[in-house]
């Protein structure tokens, strides 16, 4: 199970994770290769893969490429049944909470559900919550959403609070692929209050400031994609973040 040290602590500072999103779309075999060869020497703790619109079919040698020269559990972020592979180690079943499209709430998992029975992979079922940050993302167009508003806490609290009751066992907050900003640290502080249940975090992080933001506001788990499609070497800073607050954290305890 990927996720089996994977839990955050209701009392005291819970071990961050750092998840590197991988777009099939935007990665050649050469510079997956590079990422690999960083990964292993600066740790990332999850691959995620997918992406809000994929239009090529690299997806599953994607995947294959991942788990050949890598031991790090590779997990489904997809966006419609489409794109799932039994290939994978687990898949964030993702409901889009934050929205009204019954297709994105339930209406691909249904579809999705006799494949992911008959296949091995681990559901980690996830709520996921668009937030405005700036502009408008491909993931709020495809989906038909309108995400909660950037300076509206409170809304995001109770929307991840009824996803908790609901039962989903994780909560994604998610500015979008390409946001000019991250999901604001008050916004993460207000959702991390209001539930137990771990919390991952992406979207426009693209500096060591804002990565340092987001794991003090309360994600459990920081996600990067698109700057280190940019700058592979931002793999290393954000590795080094994340290793640090958990070295601190163990000194501490």
């Amino acid at each position: 199970m990927p996720f089996k040290n994977f839990r955050h602590q209701q009392h005291g500072a819970a071990r961050k994770h750092f998840a590197l999103l991988l777009d099939p779309d935007n990665l050649t075999e050469a510079s997956c290769l590079h990422l690999l060869s960083l990964s292993e020497a600066h740790p990332v703790d999850f691959f995620f893969v997918g992406g809000s619109l994929i239009t090529t079919d690299r997806q599953a040698a994607l995947i294959q490429l991942l788990k050949q020269y890598s031991s790090i559990p590779v997990i489904l972020f997809p966006s419609s049944s489409l794109h799932i592979d039994k290939q994978a180690d687990g898949i964030l079943l993702l409901s889009l909470i934050s929205g009204r499209n019954p297709e994105f709430l339930i209406g691909q998992h249904v579809l999705s559900a006799p494949l992911l029975k008959a296949s091995r992979l681990q559901i980690y079922p996830t709520g996921y919550m668009l937030i405005d940050t700036g502009r408008q993302t491909t993931a709020s167009y495809m989906s038909g959403t309108t995400p909660i508003p950037y300076d509206k806490p409170v809304i995001a609290a109770c929307t991840a609070l009824a996803g908790q009751q609901l039962g989903l066992r994780f909560i994604y907050l998610d500015g979008g692929s390409g946001a000019s900003q991250p999901v604001s640290a008050d916004m993460i502080a207000a959702v991390r209050q209001a539930v137990e249940v771990p919390l991952i975090v992406g979207g426009g992080i693209d500096t060591v400031d804002k990565v340092k933001t987001v794991l003090a506001a309360g994600a459990d788990v920081v996600v990067v994609g698109n700057q280190i499609e940019k700058d592979p070497g931002f793999l290393a800073e954000v590795s080094s973040l994340v290793a640090s607050y958990n070295v601190a954290l163990d000194v501490h305890r």
